[in-house]
């Protein structure tokens, strides 16, 4: 399974790409205004960072703005993969982006239906939000198990992206159902590292080291 990191910290992102734990980025206008940065400006610097895709969103939802939007955003480096909702008109982008080259990444996906209709229409990616559904009581891994059996039944190309993920735990089930990609904030990648015994079996090795005056240089 490849990992995106969802965030648009470039040091957090250089930090990830440095230890080679990171295959592409994903940003939204949340993302942005957290950052501070101008859209434009940071998407090129990350671009420039990484290798993989970095997803860069619209904020129009009408099909004529959206398009050129998504255009302009196309524009800034070969490795821009534009993100458009999941709605008739962001479908309508999608399909005349994807037709001319353009990596697309559909967004705000809840469902199997809506993930079908992004996979016909050429999608790159798809987007399923795990976390959001289990905000309302839906186990969004569910969401993820039957796009992942539409799509192995029918060899689609589009790859599931798992999003809004929480914990560590979720990149462990989208990895066990098969997502292709999952996308997490700097953070939760970091913690899929800990382990309480890993921590203690290490804290007695130091101490038995130290007691042993072991020195390897």
């Amino acid at each position: 399974m490849k990992f995106f990191v969802d965030t648009a910290d470039i040091d957090a992102i250089r930090e990830l790409n440095d230890l080679g734990m990171i295959d592409g980025v994903t940003t939204n206008p949340s993302l942005i205004l957290k950052s501070g940065r101008d859209i434009l400006e940071a998407t090129k610097e990350i671009c420039d960072l990484v290798d993989g895709p970095v997803s860069a969103e619209v904020v129009a939802t009408d099909f004529d703005q959206m398009l050129k939007e998504g255009e302009h955003l196309a524009g800034i480096a070969e490795n821009v993969c534009v993100k458009v909702p999941l709605t008739w008109a962001g479908l309508r982008v999608c399909k005349l982006l994807s037709d001319a080259g353009t990596q697309v990444n559909v967004t705000l996906c809840f469902s199997a239906n809506q993930a079908l209709l992004a996979a016909k229409a050429g999608a790159s990616f798809i987007s399923p939000f795990i976390g959001r559904l289990d905000d309302i009581n839906v186990d969004g891994m569910d969401l993820i198990r039957d796009i992942r059996e539409i799509y192995d039944n029918y060899d689609f190309k589009t790859e599931i992206l798992a999003a809004s993920i929480r914990t560590p735990n979720h990149m462990k089930e989208a990895a066990l159902i098969g997502a292709d990609v999952a996308t997490a904030p700097p953070n939760v990648i970091q913690g899929m590292i800990k382990h309480p015994l890993t921590a203690s079996g290490l804290d007695q090795f130091v101490k038995d080291a130290q007691q042993a005056g072991i020195k390897i240089v």
